[in-house]
């Protein structure tokens, strides 16, 4: 495969503000009309839909990659990426169980449905999941290691929950090969600011709420093979990247 055409920072009904109709089915689907070849699902700290994308996804011909939108101890989101679904939902888990035991309102947030590849809805989440959890950004890369997944911050470029916003760096310490911009033009603008983006992949994603808001066929990897293990490995190199 010359092109993996990609989404990867989509939200379900299982995020916050997410869309009742963003079922793990439907992304899959929007994917597939949408002509992409491989999609993450990154929920806001917890990772309870991935199984049912992945497997709807697979039914399509799509890759699905599991993975989560944390929001660190300092309020930066990341996106996190696993290779297998069994390591993103032990990260789940652990994430989730940092997180602040909240209860959500459903008035103000919307619902948080747990679904399966049927769009049944197996339960629905009762701790809020926009919080912040006790994890600090500069802790982050190293857990999702562990659990075979490859951490990055999301969105740089806007004005709130962004490491950029948050702390006007990015952490060499970190040690991140990949930072998420939400408007590609502002790319060189950003790199003359912060020069440790010469030496990182960006991608961008769309961070689709809705289903009308994941991504068209434009972004992709190249020379990527369609596997989550070959995405990563990708993404931890500096090259190949559009």
């Amino acid at each position: 495969m010359e092109k993996l055409y990609y989404d990867f920072h989509i939200h379900s009904c299982a995020s916050p503000c997410g869309d009742d109709q963003s079922t793990p089915s439907s992304i899959a689907g929007m994917a597939l009309i949408k002509e992409l070849d491989a999609i993450a699902l990154t929920d806001h700290n917890c990772t309870f839909n991935c199984k049912a994308m992945i497997a709807t996804a697979k039914s399509l011909g799509i890759l699905g990659i599991a993975g989560a939108e944390v929001c660190t101890e300092e309020e930066i989101h990341c996106v996190c990426l696993f290779e297998t679904l069994e390591g993103a939902e032990e990260f789940g888990k652990y994430i989730y169980d940092k997180t602040p035991n909240i209860k959500n309102d459903v008035e103000v947030y919307g619902h948080q449905y747990i679904m399966d590849e049927n769009d049944n809805i197996l339960g629905e989440i009762e701790k809020i999941l926009v919080n912040a959890c006790e994890v600090s950004i500069m802790e982050l890369p190293h857990i999702a290691k562990q659990y075979g997944g490859i951490c990055y911050p999301a969105h740089i470029d806007k004005s709130s929950y962004s490491v950029l916003s948050m702390l006007g760096m990015i952490p060499p310490e970190c040690g991140f090969t990949v930072a998420e911009i939400s408007k590609p033009t502002l790319i060189d603008t950003l790199i003359s600011k912060h020069k440790i983006l010469e030496k990182m992949n960006i991608v961008t994603s769309s961070d689709a709420h809705y289903l009308w808001d994941i991504s068209e066929k434009y972004y992709y990897l190249e020379n990527c093979e369609s596997s989550a293990k070959a995405v990563l490995e990708k993404l931890k190199k500096t090259e190949g990247m559009v």
